[in-house]
């Protein structure tokens, strides 16, 4: 039986993918009657939607320089990234917080104009886009500091995601719902895969779960991608209403990025479908790194092809397979650079990249995350808290550590741990003491139902910190 012609599902559309081209090269038409061309820089700030997709393919289609954020981004960050950038358009959508100052196109106006268009244009070309060294501008997450641009060239971040694709193993036949938010490097990724594979993709309101649940048993969805925290709430989810579980029935592989990855929920998943949850490993600033597969389901599985991977010391000599140290990365996908407060490029170094993460890569180069290179010094011992969040994990204890300086042990270790049965906090330190020494043992536990999450859908940390320091959040 041939595969089905691929679509775009949409909550209230569905397009087939030449329909859907037709739009894209309707609405370019539209974009250069409001000026925009081959290197000029537009910001597009909007959520998830058929008219984001048509408008992100439209602008890649003139040439654009593409400014991404993301669609609740505040006003005055909004603004500081158009001022900085220079950007000569702002795309949104009604939800997007925006300043009327940087007199924002709303992209329904965008579909009205180009509804019943004929374009001359027969088929999308990203060629003059790819050549842009900043096709794309993009914000990291802001997890381990202040949010930077980065900018990266079309031509290395389309090939970046041909590599991702023949190393997961992507088909015409796919239907790939992505959990995730457009704006950030996962979700684009998977956009435009599907692109680049001819497979159909599902525009699904991912903060809704059991509404996307749904379109995946409708859509006949096999791949997702989603975060660790949306898996734990998915499989929540279908506990609680089983009806939803027929939903994933056709799911081939589960997919997952973007934040630690606890090992009991991967065996959860297992028991519950069958499936492992694949794990990847990836950034902003390098692109996609290394991917499990269902050939490898081991961690993060290996590099792509063409992106070397070698873990070094703090003397920057490469170690031993299977001993810890920073992950450092090769690869011909790096960013261009980042965005000067001038909005002027400011070139990245070549060759091996630092990370900032540590890990290590077992006999075979599988890659196993371990966390940020943070460390924190307490009673004579050096500590690093997500190496600790890691023990706790393996043991059926998802927790995060937020430490804080201590002039006599050096720092104090607060537990937050995530506990939808809402046992008291005095039950998960009785676990905590049993399982760690006592250098690593908590000074206090706090129990919540669920992190915190930042727009990426990673733990927010610094919402973490907050909650750490209750008397800063009296003042």
């Amino acid at each position: 039986m041939p595969p089905m012609t691929a679509k775009i599902f949409a909550t209230d559309s569905v397009r087939t993918l030449a329909e859907f081209e037709q739009d894209a090269l309707r609405i370019a038409d539209v974009l250069r009657e409001h000026g925009v061309g081959p290197g000029q820089r537009v910001m597009l700030k909007a959520g998830n939607s058929a008219a984001w997709l048509g408008t992100l393919f439209g602008l890649m289609h003139v040439g654009a320089s593409i400014v991404l954020v993301d669609q609740q981004e505040h006003v005055e960050e909004t603004r500081r990234i158009a001022l900085r950038t220079g950007v000569k358009a702002v795309f949104v959508d009604d939800d997007a917080p925006v300043d009327d100052d940087l007199d924002p196109i709303h992209l329904y106006e965008l579909l009205v104009a180009a509804a019943g268009r004929v374009v001359e244009d027969e088929r999308l070309s990203f060629e003059t886009w790819g050549a842009l060294t900043d096709g794309l501008i993009m914000w990291t997450s802001g997890s381990t500091g202040a949010p930077k641009g980065v900018v990266k060239s079309g031509d290395k971040f389309l090939r970046n995601l041909e590599r991702n694709a023949a190393q997961v193993g992507h088909r015409a036949d796919d239907v790939l719902l992505p959990l995730l938010p457009f704006s950030h490097q996962y979700g684009l990724s998977m956009v435009l895969i599907a692109w680049l594979s001819r497979c159909s993709l599902v525009v699904a309101p991912y903060r809704r779960l059991d509404r996307a649940l749904r379109m995946a048993g409708e859509t006949g969805s096999t791949v997702i991608d989603a975060t660790p925290a949306s898996y734990r709430s998915m499989l929540n989810l279908v506990t609680r209403k089983p009806d939803l579980r027929a939903h994933l029935e056709q799911v081939r592989m589960f997919c997952v990025g973007a934040a630690p990855l606890d090992g009991p929920l991967v065996e959860r998943y297992v028991e519950e479908f069958g499936l492992p949850l694949l794990d990847s490993y990836g950034s902003t600033e390098l692109g996609n790194i290394a991917f499990a597969t269902l050939e490898n389901p081991v961690s993060c599985g290996r590099a792509m092809d063409g992106i070397r991977l070698r873990i070094v010391d703090d003397e920057g000599r490469t170690v031993a397979a299977g001993e810890p140290g920073e992950i450092e990365v090769h690869t011909p996908d790096a960013m261009e650079g980042h965005l000067g407060e001038d909005g002027a490029l400011q070139p990245a170094p070549t060759g091996w990249q630092q990370t900032g993460d540590l890990g290590h890569l077992d006999a075979d180069g599988n890659l196993f995350v371990l966390g940020r290179k943070f460390a924190v010094h307490r009673m004579g011992y050096t500590l690093y808290p997500e190496l600790i969040e890691r023990k706790a994990a393996a043991s059926g204890c998802s927790t995060r550590v937020v430490a804080l300086p201590d002039e006599r042990r050096g720092a104090q270790l607060v537990f937050f741990v995530e506990d939808e049965q809402g046992r008291e906090a005095g039950y998960w330190r009785e676990v905590l003491n049993d399982l760690l020494p006592a250098y690593e043992r908590p000074n206090q536990v706090t129990v919540l139902d669920s992190f915190p999450l930042n727009r990426n859908g990673k733990p927010d940390k610094r919402k973490l910190e907050q909650l750490a320091r209750p008397e800063e959040n009296n003042q």
